[in-house]
C-alpha cells in the first residue's frame, strides 16, 4: 500500500486534536502561558533494542514507554507524540494491525495521543522513532543537575529484570525458572512500565531525578557529573527482581544487574526534609520506592558499595546492541 493509504488505515484513527487528521505537515499543542513542554526522543531499533520476531504490540508499546519514562523522570506530564516508523519488508497488514492496536492501547492508559509523523521502507529492519511532548507547571521540570550532599537517593521498582529477561530470550541463563518468573522478566525486557504516576512526586520533591535505561551504575554516574557530586550507592540495599537469585551463577549476575539496561525505573535525589513527603506521594501512586544511598561532596561519579569495598564493573554502562 501507499503512505496515503497507510495512514488512512493504520495512523489516522489515533491522532488526537493537534493532529489535524493527518492531513497537514505539521501538528500542533497549546500550553498555557503558565506552563513549559518538556520534548524527548527515543527511537528503538530491531536487533538492537529489540529482538527480531518479538510482537508488534509489543515493539509499540516499548518504543512509547521509554520516551514516557523520560517524561516521568523530569516531572512531566503526558501531552502527545510524534512517530517515525522504518518499516522493513515484513512490516505486512497484520503486523502493522497488532502494532497500532499496542499503541491505541498506551495511548489510553497514558492519556497521550499522536499529533503527527512519517514512515519510510527500510531495506532489512524495523526502526521506529518517537518524540514525545510533556507538560507541566513552568520552571519546575526536575534535571539531572541538582542534586546536593546530604540527599538521599531513591530507587521506583527493581532492577535487573530487564537484563535477566534479555538473557533468558537469547538462552543465556541457565537455570530453570517458574513460568511466572520466565513471563514477568521476559515482559520487562519487552514492555518496560514507565514510572508516570511518580511524575508528580519528583516535580514537587526532587532536587534531580534520571530514569535508568542504561543501568543503575552508568546513570548514577551522570547524575552525578550533572550536579556535581559523588553519589554513594549500598549494593545491598538496591531492590532486585527476586528472581535474580535463582538465576545468579547460572547464566547471569549481580554486575549485570546493576549495569544491565532497559529498567526503565527513576533514581531521584531527594533532600532530607522532602523524604516523608516523596515516600507518601509515592505510595498514593502505588510505586514502591526505596532508599538506596545518599549524595556526598566530592567527584563527579558514582560508588556501589557491597561490604564497605567498591564494586569494579568491566563496563559501567549498558550498550545496545552489544549484547
Amino acid at each position: 500500500m501507499d503512505e496515503l493509504e497507510l495512514i488512512d488505515r493504520f495512523f489516522r484513527p489515533l491522532a488526537g486534536d493537534g493532529a489535524l487528521g493527518l492531513l497537514d505537515d505539521a501538528g500542533f499543542v497549546s500550553p498555557s502561558s503558565d506552563r513549559d513542554l518538556v520534548l524527548t526522543k527515543d527511537m528503538i531499533a530491531e536487533g538492537v533494542h529489540f529482538l527480531p520476531g518479538d510482537p508488534p504490540e509489543t515493539v509499540a508499546r516499548k518504543a512509547l514507554r521509554v520516551n514516557l519514562s523520560d517524561l516521568a523522570a523530569k516531572g512531566a506530564r503526558p501531552l502527545g507524540y510524534l512517530l517515525a516508523l522504518a518499516q522493513a519488508p515484513h512490516c505486512d497488514e497484520p503486523w502493522l494491525k497488532a502494532f497500532c492496536e499496542g499503541l491505541a492501547g498506551d495511548q489510553e492508559r497514558y492519556r497521550i495521543a499522536l499529533i503527527g509523523g512519517d514512515t519510510i521502507a527500510s531495506p532489512d529492519r524495523i526502526t521506529v522513532s518517537i518524540t514525545a511532548i510533556g507538560t507541566l507547571s513552568k520552571g519546575t521540570m526536575v534535571h539531572r543537575s541538582g542534586a546536593k550532599p546530604g540527599d538521599i537517593l531513591y530507587l521506583s521498582g527493581t532492577i535487573g529484570g530487564s537484563g535477566a529477561g534479555l538473557a533468558v530470550l537469547q538462552d543465556r541463563a541457565e537455570a530453570e525458572l517458574a513460568a511466572d518468573d520466565r513471563d514477568r522478566l521476559v515482559l520487562r525486557y519487552r514492555e518496560p512500565e514507565p514510572r508516570t504516576g511518580l511524575a508528580e512526586a519528583v516535580r514537587l520533591h526532587a532536587s534531580a531525578a534520571l530514569d535508568i535505561s542504561d543501568g543503575l551504575a552508568g546513570d548514577a554516574d551522570k547524575l552525578a557529573s550533572a550536579s556535581g557530586i559523588r553519589a554513594v550507592i549500598e549494593a545491598q540495599d538496591v531492590p532486585l527482581d527476586p528472581a535474580l537469585s535463582q538465576l545468579f551463577g547460572h547464566g547471569f549476575s549481580l554486575e549485570e544487574a546493576l549495569t544491565g539496561g532497559d529498567d526503565y525505573e527513576i533514581l531521584a535525589a531527594i533532600p532530607p526534609g522532602e523524604e516523608g513527603a516523596f515516600k507518601e506521594a509515592a505510595a498514593r501512586a502505588d510505586i514502591p520506592v526505596t532508599a538506596i544511598g545518599h549524595v556526598e561532596a566530592g567527584s563527579d561519579r558514582a560508588v556501589i558499595l557491597k561490604d564497605g569495598k567498591e564494586m569494579a564493573f568491566s563496563r559501567r554502562s549498558f550498550v545496545h546492541g552489544g549484547h
